[in-house]
């Protein structure tokens, strides 16, 4: 089972930017489907963003289409989200999330999450 570590959330002001990482341990990573999904306090968890194998494709949830982009970098295990134009409604804990495929379920992988908080 793959684990993943996620780092890189903070506090940031309306229309600022902030990135995550994801690091994985499988050396197997690149077999692996990865994505971000969030929880906002008192609301289930969405999926917000994934990116094949290759990352020859990537998705997005409608509310940060435009604003969010999703990268990985295989050769250190690496998965990303630069996160831009925040605005008050992101704020949430991302969660890193990793399998054969992530949507429309997610994968059996998680990372303990980190918290994003836009202020207004």
């Amino acid at each position: 089972q793959v684990q993943l570590v996620e780092s890189g959330g903070g506090l940031v002001q309306a229309g600022g930017s902030l990135r995550l990482s994801c690091a994985a341990s499988a050396r197997t990573f690149s077999t692996y489907t990865m994505g971000w999904y969030r929880q906002a306090p008192g609301k289930v968890r969405e999926f917000v963003a994934a990116i094949t194998r290759s990352a020859g494709s990537t998705y997005y949830a409608d509310s940060v289409k435009g604003r969010f982009t999703i990268s990985r970098d295989n050769a250190k295990n690496t998965a990303y989200l630069q996160m831009n134009s925040l605005k008050p409604e992101d704020t949430a804990v991302y969660y890193c999330n990793a399998g054969p495929s992530i949507v429309p379920a997610p994968g059996k992988a998680w990372g303990q999450g980190t918290q994003v908080t836009v202020s207004s």
